[in-house]
């Protein structure tokens, strides 16, 4: 843990801290809660890496212990104690990558079905289940806001609000097209098919001074269709608001009242509105200075094949692993942390 600089981190630290009892500071609303938001990072960041330091002192004690006394159940105990640390570590590791804006933001996760019928709209549904599980082994919270039932089977699209801390910054790597290919369930013939489903991820913004013309917005009111208490709960409440200069759509079905699901869902095209402009003055800037890069947003980023032989690997990173089930049952970390390694430190914003 020698890479981690303590001295250097309580430094800034301490510099935050006089900078904010400074007079007048906190008139400057901007800087003021960017410095919040930074001084927070970096306690949090100080306080786990002292909590996993004591965690191996303790461990490295109790091993020597263990081993001179020859208690096989201690030592098996210890066992399951290193495990657990070296999952804490791998996780503060990739806390440590991230510098963008709003790494540590909550975020919007959307998943669509693609091209390809029932296959892709179970697809679909099986991709939410699969970053619900994500979610629990990180230790977010994820909400269902809508969900729109397919045809036949699975889901034409949903939206979960994942609240956690780097949130975003875990998820936001998972944008893209993914493709299934199996035996189809749903072909008489039993043939193998390939789906696509996308997958799109923003940051939850707050509090941002964004000037919408209510003339540009169609509100819509609809029966939410969830499929029972599979998803979300049947009311008459379900909002859905279309930015019609752009396109953007976002809806709520999931909370109690119609005013409720309306606020929710104007936070969603915010965010969704912010970060298109944002992309499009990193697109300006890029192709000002000739650095236009390839847009990522529609390209297949991973492929989970279950026939004729079983592997998920992601096209990016060529990260790859037998172990589909795993995978689809939320086991995402190794994708995540070679995404973040290949984008550079903060992978974006």
């Amino acid at each position: 843990m020698s890479t981690f600089d303590c001295p250097a981190i309580e430094r800034e630290i301490a510099e935050l801290e006089a900078r904010m009892s400074e007079p007048g500071f906190w008139e400057k609303r901007e800087t003021s809660a960017e410095a919040a938001r930074t001084l927070e990072q970096l306690r949090g960041l100080l306080g786990r890496y002292r909590g996993a330091e004591k965690e191996f002192d303790e461990i490295d004690v109790l091993h020597s212990m263990a081993l001179e006394a020859g208690d096989d159940a201690e030592l098996l105990s210890l066992g399951r104690r290193v495990a657990a640390l070296d999952a804490t570590l791998r996780r503060f590791k990739i806390e440590l990558t991230f510098s963008g804006e709003h790494d540590v933001s909550d975020c919007y996760l959307s998943i669509n079905a693609g091209a390809g019928g029932t296959d892709s709209q179970d697809w679909a549904e099986m991709l939410l289940r699969m970053y619900g599980r994500f979610c629990e082994r990180m230790g977010f919270s994820a909400t269902l806001l809508e969900v729109s039932p397919g045809d036949t089977a699975g889901i034409r699209s949903a939206t979960l609000e994942v609240k956690g801390k780097y949130a975003y910054g875990n998820l936001k790597g998972e944008a893209g097209v993914h493709r299934l290919v199996r035996l189809s369930p749903f072909d008489a013939a039993h043939r193998r098919h390939t789906s696509f489903a996308a997958v799109s991820a923003i940051p939850e913004i707050e509090e941002v001074a964004l000037d919408i013309d209510p003339k540009d917005l169609r509100i819509d009111t609809y029966r939410s269709s969830g499929a029972g208490g599979q998803h979300v709960n049947v009311t008459d409440s379900a909002v859905r608001i279309t930015h019609l200069p752009t396109g953007i759509v976002a809806s709520c079905q999931n909370e109690r009242s119609q005013h409720q699901n309306k606020e929710t869902a104007m936070r969603i095209l915010t965010s969704h509105l912010v970060e298109r402009l944002a992309k499009e003055r990193a697109d300006k800037l890029e192709e000002l200075q000739g650095e236009r890069k390839e847009n990522e947003w529609g390209s297949q980023i991973r492929s989970y094949v279950l026939h004729p032989y079983r592997l998920a690997k992601d096209h990016r990173t060529l990260v790859e692993t037998g172990n589909v089930d795993d995978v689809l049952d939320g086991d995402l970390l190794p994708f995540v942390e070679a995404y973040l390694q290949s984008a550079g430190a903060g992978g974006g914003s």
